[in-house]
């Protein structure tokens, strides 16, 4: 961990395609299918006054990151089918900091975690089924950013999961949680 609030595991690197291999993707299909415990467990305990602090300054609730992980990664699983099913699909963006603010992300984290685990059996489920040479062929085209390999949004989604989990588990850290 760095001590940079924002990036506390630092920022996002994509998996090398030149030394990708199938060990690769194993491992961050691993890290995608332990996300939902690592965040179950960075917020055990947790009650509604501290689930209701910012990470940081200026930064989300722990409670709208809780409820942004499932967001995100539901976003992703889509992406991730539409890549499988369609040729270089091109992709609609959302606004996370708007669906923040949305009156679902003030509901208790319960029915987001469930919906974390489910999503991810399901998810897991489909990674584990791509050949590795899909992992470069296939993509998707994001208006903003252009082609994403499958290979860059695995890493993406892996990472993710990790980056919110340690905001939080610094969170607790600092405040003696």
């Amino acid at each position: 961990m760095t001590t940079d609030l924002r990036y506390p595991i630092g920022r996002f690197t994509p998996p090398d395609a030149a030394t990708a291999t199938a060990a690769t993707y194993a491992r961050l299909i691993d890290e995608i299918e332990r996300a939902p415990r690592e965040l179950r467990a960075a917020l055990e305990g947790l009650t509604d006054a501290q689930l209701d602090t910012p990470y940081r300054d200026g930064g989300w609730t722990v409670r709208q990151v809780a409820h942004h992980v499932p967001d995100s990664h539901l976003n992703a699983y889509v992406r991730f089918k539409l890549a499988l099913t369609e040729d270089e699909p091109r992709i609609k963006p959302y606004e996370e900091a708007q669906w923040a603010e949305l009156r679902d992300s003030r509901l208790p984290i319960a029915p987001s975690l469930a919906l974390l685990d489910a999503l991810h059996v399901r998810w897991v489920t489909v990674l584990r089924a791509i050949p590795v040479e899909d992992f470069e062929r296939r993509a998707y085209d994001h208006p903003e950013t252009g082609r994403v390999p499958l290979r860059a949004a695995l890493g993406l989604y892996a990472w993710h999961g990790r980056h919110h989990t340690a905001h939080i588990l610094g969170l607790r850290e600092r405040m003696g949680w």
